[in-house]
């Protein structure tokens, strides 16, 4: 039975389960793992040090580890999930977006961004998404499979590992902060996005020792699941992928809000607040002449005028053959005045890797 929230799909005819990954388990089931194929239970903490914290993936690399055991430990924990079939950058190199083949043939993506003052990752939590936002490339093409806990995690363990080599033009950094907005909806797939979490900011060297408050996890209101994501102890911040104040207009972006209001996800939304202690970043794509109207902005000021959010504006990055588009530069400047009228907090996104098919599932589709 799938957990509350957890939204069940039907898998490819044939599919197989990605293969256990050191990743999917607790540090007290790594240990149990090791020894049930006649190893040390120390041996899981070893290969934890080796994924977590030096990122390295290769055998012969565990120089700490007996070379007649290296081989067993690896095919029971440490198999392969995925495969880079390409990288492409944009923006002076400062945008690189991967595209994977999972073990099964799957294509999802990740993309790592640097700032001047920081590194940001946006990563996957499904290969497609199945919420059918019709201005999404990833929602049109609808859901392949959620993706497995070790599957999100090796995502930022690559990215981490990239960054420290230097292998992404800058010279080596530090990963600042993540955020799953990639492809899929973190909500559908809760139980392994819980996870992933854990795993990513257990202490070294059980995860990679990462802050909670540097990772972002949005969803467009799937509300059981946010209540139940309030009650996790968390210091993420969440993301509405809010889109239209009202509920006729989101009806239509967001199909999901045909079960659940924008006044209920909203309440949602605050209980996470105030469980958390994090203000509420509201995702909101401006798309020209359908939810860019100055009323509209005065309508989502009233909705958030001394809640504890922070307005995220997003132009549009418009997908080949869409009938949408992003707003014009006076409409999206008009709509921020509304909003700062009210004293909601606003920015507008920085709009990263156009060039590559910035928009997320463009560069999975142009494989299929």
């Amino acid at each position: 039975m799938p957990a509350p929230g957890e939204l069940t799909f039907a898998a490819p005819r044939g599919a197989k389960k990605p293969p256990r990954h050191l990743a999917d388990l607790t540090p007290a089931e790594r240990r149990e793992a090791v020894t049930a194929i006649g190893e040390k239970p120390f041996r899981a903490k070893q290969l934890s040090q080796h994924y977590f914290v030096r990122q390295a993936h290769r055998p012969e690399e565990w120089t700490d580890v007996p070379a007649a055991s290296r081989e067993r430990l690896a095919e029971a924990l440490l198999p392969e999930l995925m495969t880079v079939m390409r990288h492409v950058s944009c923006d002076d190199d400062a945008t690189r977006k991967t595209l994977w083949r999972l073990h099964d043939g799957t294509l999802v993506e990740s993309v790592l961004m640097r700032y001047p003052d920081r590194v940001t990752m946006c990563i996957s939590s499904q290969a497609g998404c199945g919420m059918n936002c019709p201005f999404c490339a990833t929602g049109q093409a609808g859901l392949d499979r959620n993706l497995s806990t070790a599957e999100i995690v090796h995502q930022i363990v690559e990215g981490v590992r990239a960054l420290r080599e230097g292998e992404v033009p800058g010279g080596p950094a530090r990963l600042s902060n993540i955020v799953f907005m990639g492809m899929g909806e973190p909500l559908a797939n809760y139980r392994r996005v819980v996870d992933a979490i854990r795993r990513l900011t257990d202490p070294e060297p059980d995860g990679l020792g990462l802050s909670q408050r540097g990772i972002t996890v949005s969803t467009v209101g799937l509300l059981p699941a946010m209540l139940r994501f309030a009650d996790e102890g968390f210091k993420c911040r969440l993301a509405v992928s809010l889109h239209a104040p009202d509920d006729e207009l989101r009806d239509t972006l967001v199909p999901v809000n045909t079960r659940w209001k924008v006044s209920e996800v909203l309440d949602a939304a605050w209980e996470y607040a105030r469980s958390s202690g994090r203000r509420v970043s509201i995702e909101y794509a401006l798309i020209r002449d359908i939810n860019d109207q100055a009323w509209r902005a005065d309508l989502l000021g009233r909705l958030l005028k001394n809640k504890r959010a922070h307005v995220n504006l997003i132009p549009l990055n418009p997908t080949p053959g869409s009938q949408w588009t992003a707003s014009r530069p006076e409409d999206e400047q008009q709509f921020v005045r509304v909003l700062e009228s009210h004293g909601v907090p606003v920015t507008v996104r920085d709009t990263r890797g156009q060039e590559i098919d910035g928009a997320c599932g463009q560069l999975a589709a142009t494989e299929r």
